[in-house]
């Protein structure tokens, strides 16, 4: 792991972002590396609370989404971390799985969200018939967001492969319980 980019401890927590380390901030490494840029960590603050807490997709398929851009960034952080994330909401370690694979092999939803984050990462857009479909299953809110959450997680992925932040214990341990043949990395 980078020394420099490594999860910074609560000693070594910036003091201009103390009152952030209770909170998310303070809860998962992603967060820690992201602290060694106090102004960033802060203006990241709002933006992560809306994809995470107020997503017109809802929890599940935000989660559908993300689990497919982490594959697809070869990020096992938030591969592991978002499979934890979907067990607690209930998906199948079938369904996780599928995410890995050809759209073919995905519920028809999944392979339209799945899709939509193939798309955006191959071609930087989603063409007419795409977000015709889109806009008809999630609605116009619901398209902007998984833009806005593949543009946010894709930003994470780059941080965490970067800086090769190492898996929350939490997470390692609830994965290894719960589901060891999905964990990645």
């Amino acid at each position: 792991m980078s020394r420099v980019f490594a999860p910074l401890s609560d000693r070594d927590w910036p003091a201009e972002i103390a009152d952030m380390r209770g909170g998310f901030a303070g809860q998962l490494n992603v967060y820690r590396v992201m602290a060694h840029h106090p102004a960033l960590l802060r203006a990241w603050e709002a933006l992560r609370m809306h994809v995470v807490t107020q997503n017109a997709l809802g929890r599940v398929r935000a989660e559908i989404v993300i689990l497919r851009l982490a594959h697809r960034l070869g990020s096992s952080y938030e591969w592991n971390q978002h499979v934890v994330r979907g067990l607690r909401l209930g998906l199948s370690a079938a369904r996780i799985t599928a995410l890995e694979g050809p759209l073919s092999g995905m519920p028809e939803e999944d392979a339209l969200l799945a899709g939509a984050v193939d798309s955006l990462l191959d071609t930087a857009h989603l063409d007419k018939e795409h977000l015709t479909r889109l806009e008809a299953r999630v609605g116009r809110e619901g398209v902007l967001d998984l833009m806005a959450t593949v543009g946010m997680y894709m930003t994470l992925g780059f941080l965490l492969r970067t800086t090769d932040a190492p898996l929350d214990a939490d997470i390692c341990a609830e994965i290894d319980t719960r589901a060891p043949q999905l964990r990645r990395g």
